[in-house]
């Protein structure tokens, strides 16, 4: 009789002893579930600015496109599509702040429309190199930070540089590294 007993305690205590394993388990996976969500709530929201300010030349009107492309070029464009690419040195700017130092350090390939443009643009590469410069240094953390900041910015600079070129245009502008700090 007291071997009965004996064997029905320990089956209760295996029973309850894999139950707590079972509901430790269950608390592990749901805890990561949540922290999952956090983090992608949190990360995933790639189109809102850091803060609320509102940038000073969001206000701004921008000039008409003259390319044929959605906004959204480079998520929406084909590998094949894809014409030249011209790269460009790395540039490593101070972004304006009120705040403390901010660097930007960005290298990028300009997509070409033929050829016989990137012979103008070797001759004219210290004017680029300035004038995107300029661009840069006059953007904040939060201008940039973005994708859609990121896509002005790209928009800006492709902009500029078809105003000053004459043996055809560029067609977008590709962040082959883009590194605040």
């Amino acid at each position: 009789m007291a071997e009965e007993e004996n064997t029905q305690d320990q089956v209760t205590e295996k029973k309850s002893s894999n139950m707590l394993i079972i509901v430790i388990i269950v608390v592990l996976v749901l805890i990561i579930i949540v922290g999952a969500i956090v983090a992608f709530m949190l990360i995933g929201d790639d189109n809102a600015p850091l803060n609320d300010k509102v940038a000073p030349q969001a206000s701004e009107k921008r000039a008409p496109q003259t390319r044929q492309t959605s906004n959204n070029y480079s998520d929406s464009r084909k590998l094949d599509d894809i014409g030249i690419l011209y790269p460009l040195d790395t540039f490593t700017v101070n972004l304006k702040s009120d705040s403390g130092r901010r660097y930007l350090k960005v290298t990028m390939s300009l997509e070409l429309e033929g050829k016989e443009l990137s012979i103008e643009l070797d001759n004219k590469s210290p004017v680029i190199r300035d004038r995107v410069i300029r661009i840069l240094t006059s953007k904040s953390l939060e201008e940039i930070s973005s994708k859609k900041g990121k896509q002005k910015i790209s928009d800006q600079i492709m902009d500029t540089l078809n105003a000053m070129i004459s043996d055809g245009r560029i067609k977008g502008i590709y962040f082959t590294e883009f590194v605040v700090q």
